[in-house]
């Protein structure tokens, strides 16, 4: 069993962690003030740990970066996971061809344009990215960009 660790929270620190419990942040952020809020009125680190189902080592980081971040010691940091590769003027760029040619292209033949324009590719040299059809694909799709326009494709067909 390890040393007793204790926070002390002031009424407003209080009632600042007990209104997290309503308001629109992750599950995290309200088991972790609850945590603090348990540890405040008393009880020990085993025993929120095993309320939790979490370790005791766990509970020891939330206490400690209370005691050194305060209330945004709640929140995780930026900076997990894999950066995009992308930058916002590239998207940009390929959205701006989807949208003035006339043809529609499959991801295939977008990496293969994409090659071939010089402005463009002479960025992605010196930024050292390669794009392949499905990475492609991905990206646009999650921008809502990939597709024709419905009045694009229906007023070439036959069937409406």
């Amino acid at each position: 069993m390890g040393a007793r660790l204790r926070v002390f929270l002031t009424r407003e620190q209080n009632k600042t962690l007990l209104n997290l419990r309503t308001a629109e942040v992750s599950q995290k952020v309200k088991d972790r003030a609850e945590i603090i809020r348990l540890n405040a009125h008393g009880w020990y680190v085993e025993k929120i740990a095993a309320h939790f189902n979490l370790t005791v080592q766990t509970v020891r980081e939330v206490l400690h970066k209370w005691d050194k971040f305060g209330l945004e010691g709640l929140w995780e940091l930026s900076g997990r996971g894999r950066k995009p590769k992308w930058t916002e003027v590239d998207i940009v760029f390929l959205e701006k061809c989807l949208k003035e040619e006339p043809r529609t292209y499959n991801s295939l033949q977008l990496t293969q344009k994409l090659e071939r324009d010089l402005r463009f590719a002479a960025a992605l040299r010196y930024r050292n990215v390669k794009l392949s059809p499905d990475r492609l694909r991905r990206v646009l799709k999650k921008r809502g960009s990939i597709g024709s326009e419905q009045g694009r494709v229906t007023k070439g067909s036959k069937t409406q």
